[in-house]
């Protein structure tokens, strides 16, 4: 058995056409100690693709219901101390969770979040480092209640942080990750990898492009159910 502790890293699918690579960059990541839960969130297209990885993934298919069902249904069977998420058309580089469960080590912290890459429908990087640093934690607060500067794939957080804030909340079909960071924010102290360790691929079908204009109308609701926590937070911050 390994003394590392495990990370469940969870997959939502629905309808993908990049879900093997996903799968693949899991499979050769440098940290050993990984269960790789592919939730099948009612696809009708490239289930096929699972076929090769179906002895090294636990696969679980489910009626369509969304991304935070997907999460949270993988949450729920998920036996690792850590959580992590991949979007299934996203790719881990190979040192990703190494680097991560390195930085919560080193810093003593639950939650961190990592630099990342754009890539496009090729898998060709088509951007520089995408990085936000935070000079204090009320610069962070004052981002982070205007708009959502991390990446739900870049995220590792422990499991601890579930049962104090509760799982996604399935009501959000688009800001779902948005929400459980406004959640976790009051509660956990984040730390963050400069380096970048994942590509996120930016295409035609992704939800935030053929739902522009829904995904705006719950940004707002979501900011607007956080902003009073937020503010008294924020106004601690800046009295310390």
């Amino acid at each position: 058995m390994s003394e590392e502790p495990k990370v469940s890293v969870i997959i939502p699918f629905y309808n993908c056409p990049y879900v093997d690579l996903a799968i693949q960059s899991v499979l050769d990541q440098s940290y050993s100690n990984i269960e790789i839960i592919v939730i099948d969130d009612g696809s009708t297209l490239w289930m096929e693709k699972l076929e090769p990885f179906r002895d090294k993934i636990i696969y679980i298919r489910k009626s369509n219901g969304g991304t935070a069902s997907a999460l949270n249904k993988g949450i729920e069977v998920a036996t690792g101390t850590y959580f992590a998420w991949l979007s299934a058309d996203d790719l881990f580089h190979p040192n990703k969770i190494n680097h991560q469960m390195q930085m919560l080590k080193n810093t003593d912290t639950l939650f961190n979040y990592t630099a990342y890459y754009y890539i496009n429908e090729q898998g060709e990087r088509i951007s520089e480092t995408i990085s936000m640093i935070f000079d204090s934690k009320a610069h962070f607060i004052e981002t982070m209640m205007l708009g959502c500067p991390v990446n739900g794939s870049t995220v590792l957080l422990h499991m601890d942080i579930f049962r104090t804030v509760g799982k996604f909340n399935e009501k959000l079909l688009f800001t779902q990750d948005y929400d459980q960071w406004l959640r976790i924010l009051p509660y956990y102290t984040w730390s963050y990898v400069e380096e970048p360790l994942l590509d996120y691929r930016v295409h035609n079908e992704m939800g935030s492009v053929i739902h522009n204009e829904e995904q705006k109308k719950e940004i707002e609701q979501v900011q607007a159910r956080h902003r009073r926590v937020l503010s008294r937070l924020l106004q601690k911050e800046r009295g310390k």
